[in-house]
């Protein structure tokens, strides 16, 4: 049942999955998916398309690692969704991704970044409406936002550039190893 009764925006934010440290030599931007992330990508994937949490817009940080989450959950949306790469996702602050967010045309009703920490983490603590959220949500995620996990919001606005702090219920907030 749907807490809020107006107009309604889906926000789903996810952490890239596990990417590899082996090669100290390598540009943190540059770096891949380990194969724990190679396994827990399209896990989320099939989480995401049986909850149809399917977006159709979505932003991803131009990294390499949120890049191949991306390739590893796309086949599940069954190429529903415009997709957008951004350098500024990349190790964003909560403020720079919530621009983002709001400079989103309204014609897109889900919208699914895929970024890094901590601010996909911080950003998701900030857009909570604790009123209007699963707070057994809230408390797991307010302790960690692990690699490959998403939050799930409901947004009770009918445009993006109405989105801000508090204004976001948390439906859901998925590890793969809760699944």
């Amino acid at each position: 049942m749907n807490l809020y009764s107006g107009a309604m925006k889906r926000l789903t934010l996810m952490r890239h999955a596990k990417s590899s440290w082996d090669k100290p030599d390598v540009h943190d931007f540059d770096r891949t998916l380990n194969e724990r992330g190679r396994k827990a990508a399209p896990l989320m994937g099939v989480y995401m398309k049986e909850n149809r949490l399917i977006p159709d817009c979505i932003l991803c940080s131009s990294a390499v690692r949120t890049r191949q989450t991306l390739e590893l959950i796309l086949p599940y949306f069954d190429g529903a969704a415009e997709v957008s790469f951004s350098d500024r996702l990349y190790l964003a602050s909560p403020g720079e991704m919530l621009k983002q967010i709001k400079a989103v045309s309204d014609q897109y009703a889900h919208i699914l970044i895929i970024a890094h920490n901590p601010g996909t983490h911080m950003l998701a603590l900030n857009l909570i409406d604790p009123d209007h959220s699963n707070s057994a949500a809230i408390a797991i995620l307010a302790e960690n936002f692990p690699t490959a996990a998403l939050a799930h919001f409901e947004l009770e606005i009918t445009r993006w550039r109405e989105a801000n702090s508090g204004r976001g219920a948390l439906k859901t907030f998925t590890t793969p190893r809760s699944l």
